[in-house]
């Protein structure tokens, strides 16, 4: 989902950079109550999703994916604590792997960062109460369909590629991709909060 550079046009470049500036500006000001003896969770989930970033699992015809973990980290710290985290994630994959193209930051940022984990979140927080499990999955699955159908539109407004190919690429292959994603996330989530049952409570 990572777009490189040299897909975008200036205006979405402009556009995709203002809008990811601005979530983290006011991710950062909505963090002032973070508990402090949950900051040191911030690293400890940022290098952890990095990690699992690593690991690819195939999918079909030569296609793999990975986790993205936006809405891992959203449930467990907050929207606004994974929207830092995996801003600093994705930064570092760009700067020292090469993963997606700075001119694209932006765009990478804001389609799987700050959508992820805001909608995401939002999600889980709407059907939790009906049933977790399914609120944890469906959660994730949308934000990962959610964020590659964003990537696509942009693409495609760019005018780089046909916008209708792109689009149902996009979407054919993330639909199965979210799959591994809810799977993932659910076994993680369960795992953490057996390990480190204190870990809720955080203030979203």
């Amino acid at each position: 989902m990572h777009i490189p550079d040299g897909l975008l046009s200036m205006p979405m470049i402009i556009i995709t950079y203002a809008i990811t500036i601005m979530g983290i500006v006011y991710s950062l000001r909505k963090l002032k109550n973070f508990p402090e003896d949950k900051i040191p969770l911030l690293g400890l989930f940022a290098a952890g999703v990095f990690a699992a970033q690593m690991v690819n699992f195939p999918i079909i015809g030569g296609v793999s994916g990975h986790l993205l973990g936006a809405t891992l980290v959203a449930i467990l710290l907050g929207p606004y604590a994974a929207i830092l985290v995996m801003t600093a994630v994705l930064i570092i994959q760009t700067l020292l792997f090469g993963d997606g193209g700075i001119t694209a930051m932006g765009a990478n940022i804001l389609n799987m960062g700050i959508v992820g984990a805001s909608l995401g979140y939002a999600t889980y927080s709407k059907l939790k109460d009906m049933n977790e499990v399914i609120a944890i999955g469906f959660a994730s699955w949308l934000s990962v369909v959610v964020g590659a159908t964003l990537t696509a539109i942009e693409i495609g407004l760019s005018k780089s590629l046909p916008f209708m190919k792109v689009l149902t690429l996009m979407i054919g292959y993330h639909v199965i991709i979210g799959i591994g994603e809810a799977i993932l996330t659910l076994f993680i989530i369960k795992a953490v909060k057996t390990k480190l049952p204190e870990i809720g409570g955080v203030p979203a």
